[in-house]
């Protein structure tokens, strides 16, 4: 898994996990994973799939041409709104881009620790 810097500001984790080292082979399974990990999460809840990909060409979007499917899987950890400002950090989403030949999993990192290391750690489980 790769951190990365997005537009200067966003800290971004990446993992491209090649079709053959993946259980889950189709975006439909790998969106299931996604959605039972976060199901089994005591204090997790599933709140959308947002189809990016179908909703980008709906408008005539600009789309990588190596991008064959991208899907965002939205849920919360929030157990507690300590502040006003907590707000803004949630909901969390993780992506997931199908490639040719790969996928590209993705989430922006967490405010808080224990929850960037459940985040990871359910992406790295991915790999078989």
């Amino acid at each position: 898994m790769t951190k990365s810097i997005l537009l200067d500001k966003y800290p971004i984790y990446s993992l491209e996990i090649q079709k053959i080292e993946i259980t889950q082979d189709s975006m439909e399974k790998i969106v299931a994973y996604f959605e039972e990990k976060i199901a089994a999460h005591p204090i997790a809840k599933f709140i959308a799939l947002f189809d990016h990909y179908a909703h980008t060409t709906s408008i005539n979007g600009e789309i990588n041409e190596n991008i064959k499917d991208a899907k965002n899987i939205i849920f919360c950890f929030g157990a507690a709104i300590p502040n006003t400002k907590i707000l803004a950090a949630r909901p969390r989403s993780i992506a997931v881009s199908e490639l040719e030949n790969s996928f590209m999993i993705e989430f922006m990192q967490a405010p808080m620790d224990p929850l960037q290391a459940i985040m990871e750690s359910w992406v790295k489980e991915l790999v078989k």
